[in-house]
């Protein structure tokens, strides 16, 4: 996995409240294993018309709107607990998913593939909507090691939680198997002293 530290990015505006899972990749998409290729159907509904052609009125569509941050409503990636979700949305170019709630499964799809989830207060999420929206140059600063989320130029600042282990994991760019590589010479040594 790709270490994760600092990201500094404009975001897309995603003002949606109960966003599922089927909303963010729909079940007729479910059919390939492999996590490539899931970014092209992200929102398929919303993104498209019946006839293929760009719904040009929604935000991950709009040309003003750009970044590698998507800042949705409440209740982000509730419904099933598909995997894939969090695939779509990374293989579409996502490396942060601000929300004031996310499912709890979803949380950890996300979280085992790259993906941070920041949750923030339901105020501060509203401004960080409202400030994306009418000014999509504004460039957010996700700072992992400190653990909070910034809007470049102001006082907007706030702290988010996240697991400990999991973070661990995203600065060091490990997943589960690289993590337990990592402490090799520590379960030896445990081993080691070990009396049968």
């Amino acid at each position: 996995m790709e270490k994760f530290t600092t990201l500094n990015s404009r975001a897309i505006p995603l003002d949606i409240e109960n966003v599922d899972t089927d909303q963010i990749i729909p079940a007729r998409f479910l059919k390939a294993t492999d996590k490539k290729g899931f970014g092209e159907n992200v929102f398929r509904d919303w993104r498209f018309n019946d006839d293929n052609t760009k719904t040009e009125d929604f935000s991950l569509n709009n040309s003003k709107y750009a970044g590698s941050i998507l800042v949705a409503g409440n209740n982000f990636g509730c419904g099933s607990s598909r995997e894939h979700a969090a695939w779509a949305l990374s293989d579409f170019g996502f490396k942060v998913i601000v929300s004031s709630f996310f499912a709890d499964i979803f949380k950890g799809n996300a979280l085992n593939n790259a993906l941070l989830p920041v949750q923030v207060p339901a105020g501060f999420l509203k401004i960080l909507l409202s400030e994306i929206t009418n000014k999509p140059e504004t460039q957010l600063v996700v700072d992992l090691e400190n653990q909070t989320i910034a809007m470049e130029g102001s006082s907007y600042k706030q702290s988010f939680q996240i697991d400990a282990y999991k973070r661990t994991c995203m600065i060091q760019g490990y997943d589960d198997i690289d993590y337990l590589l990592s402490k090799k010479e520590e379960i030896a040594a445990f081993e080691a002293q070990k009396t049968y």
